[in-house]
């Protein structure tokens, strides 16, 4: 059995969601009479979980209505629109698929688990996953290190033998709190919102076709180092 874990954050790292996430967000601030947001300053608001997402898009258009109605009306739209334009990045596939043979792979997500396993189950990717946390379970949303702590436990590994790739400043804290490794996946929406730098990760990924072959020379190095 493999002696290391690669954890997958899932919005802005395995796929590319923002466009059905930012026209649910606007199908809400329309039912309210507000102007639209464009896709990239919804993709900004990602990243911590749905009711932060929709807070910060009510006080982006100055909405004084209930938060917990705007949330609703945003999960209904989301649950219609999850998979109209949501696709995995290009090569993501082949790539969960070469590092499968060297490792094992869990996602760690603040998207609630139910529409996580969807998106994996639609895009035939659930498979290469032992474990699947979302924000929505017992633990608390990343960047709490407590689920990828709980992974490490359940597939028996050290935090020296663990990646976490990830888009964003989040995935960045979360991994230090664990102290595993940072894979940043520059090429997601969650690096373009900023407040991260490439020299604070360990590993660096401009393009999802590069995920196998940079998270495979991690592995043949970190299997080197092993006694």
């Amino acid at each position: 059995m493999p002696s290391m874990l690669v954890v997958f954050d899932l919005d802005g790292t395995l796929i590319d969601s923002v466009r059905d996430i930012a026209d649910s967000v606007n199908d809400v601030l329309a039912g309210y009479g507000a102007d639209l947001l464009a896709v990239e300053v919804v993709g900004s608001m990602v990243g911590s979980g749905a009711r932060k997402l929709v807070e910060r898009a009510l006080e982006a258009r100055r909405l004084d209505v209930p938060v917990d109605e705007a949330l609703q009306r945003f999960r209904e739209a989301y649950d219609r629109r999850l998979t109209v334009h949501t696709r995995p990045y290009p090569g993501v596939a082949d790539a969960l698929r070469d590092v499968a043979r060297r490792a094992r792979l869990a996602v760690l997500t603040n998207k609630p688990e139910a529409p996580a396993r969807r998106l994996l189950e639609a895009f035939e990717l659930s498979g290469r996953f032992g474990w699947v946390i979302g924000g929505d379970g017992a633990f608390p949303r990343k960047p709490d290190p407590a689920g990828l702590r709980h992974l490490m436990q359940e597939a028996a590994v050290a935090a020296g033998a663990t990646v976490l790739v990830g888009d964003s400043a989040i995935d960045l804290e979360t991994a230090r709190r664990a102290g595993v490794r940072l894979c940043l996946a520059r090429y997601g929406f969650g690096y373009r919102r900023g407040g991260i730098e490439a020299a604070a990760a360990d590993l660096v990924i401009d393009d999802p076709r590069d995920l196998g072959a940079v998270l495979g020379r991690a592995l043949e190095d970190e299997e080197g180092s092993s006694p």
